[in-house]
């Protein structure tokens, strides 16, 4: 009988490497920091494709409002304007300090949280040539002390118990109540934090001198700011607009006493419309590149009596 001889392949076993040929395992550092440098373009990415997002903020719409050819030239040809002053640099300060104080488990001095910020803020503004009054700096480094203190005590007297929802919660929402040309809201809510009620709040923090007057606080334009901001938060989380409620909360560098005022803002279904068709108008006459000069406004514009707007 023949038998059929059948040829089989030995495998040959894969040998181990030796670990001392690997070298060295990489230190924990240096594993963090490819970690960091992933996370980063990661984050470069995500915010590269935002940047081609069609949008629009309260800001620019507030600009475009006041004069459609001045938001041309900062929007649209992109021209200097306004850097910043001492103002905006108490602002951001006291932002810092009510963003920090705001958590439970927070243990810093609000007045070291203040005098840290305002010298960062400070120094980007003379790095940019932008001329700086001492004696204002100084001043204003005393008028930050009684806000600091009275803020968070001012904000648990008003809403009781609550629990912080969000801190500089970014929205970026369709347009969806009426032809947009693809554009998105975007706006920063300073605050959001939920009552025991379980309703919601966002809280716009603004700082300003002795407060505002009454024509000021009850200017449309103005109170839209949380009217956007209620709207596309509802729909942001799909929470209904009955349960979300909105304020300023005024911090006054120069009153005599009460540095602090928590002003609410109601913002119904007949306010929201109104608000809406305000923002149509902007985006409708933005997209057809109607830029037309309102002479009304001209007296503190930067671009006044200026080779870009004369």
């Amino acid at each position: 009988m023949l038998l059929n001889h059948h040829r089989f392949r030995v495998k040959k076993r894969k040998e181990q490497p030796n670990p001392e040929q690997l070298g060295p395992e990489p230190k924990p550092e240096v594993q963090q920091n490819k970690k960091k440098k992933v996370l980063k373009k990661l984050t470069n990415n995500k915010e590269k494709e935002e940047n081609n997002i069609k949008r629009i903020s309260f800001s620019e719409l507030k600009n475009w409002k006041e004069c459609p050819y001045r938001h041309k030239l900062i929007y649209v040809d992109k021209l200097k304007h306004f850097q910043g002053n001492e103002y905006t640099a108490f602002g951001t300060a006291i932002h810092s300090v009510c963003e920090e104080i705001i958590h439970e488990n927070n243990i810093k001095d609000p007045i070291d949280i203040f005098n840290s910020a305002f010298l960062k803020e400070l120094d980007n503004l003379k790095k940019i040539g932008i001329p700086l009054r001492a004696e204002m700096i100084n001043d204003m480094r005393r008028q930050a002390e009684p806000i600091c203190k009275q803020v968070l005590p001012a904000v648990h007297e008003h809403f009781g118990n609550f629990k912080v929802i969000s801190v500089e919660e970014k929205i970026l929402e369709p347009i969806t109540e009426f032809e947009s040309f693809g554009t998105n809201f975007k706006g920063f809510i300073d605050l959001v934090i939920r009552t025991s009620d379980k309703k919601y709040h966002i809280i716009d923090w603004k700082t300003c001198s002795w407060g505002w007057s009454r024509d000021k606080k009850n200017d449309a334009i103005t109170t839209y700011q949380l009217t956007y901001y209620k709207n596309y938060f509802s729909k942001k989380h799909n929470i209904p607009p009955k349960d979300i409620e909105t304020c300023f909360v005024l911090l006054k560098r120069t009153a005599k006493k009460e540095n602090v005022e928590v002003l609410k803002i109601t913002s119904g279904p007949k306010k929201t419309e109104n608000s809406l068709k305000v923002l149509q108008n902007a985006i409708i006459n933005i997209d057809n590149k109607n830029y037309i000069k309102n002479r009304l406004n001209c007296k503190y514009c930067d671009f006044y009596k200026t080779e870009n707007c004369k």
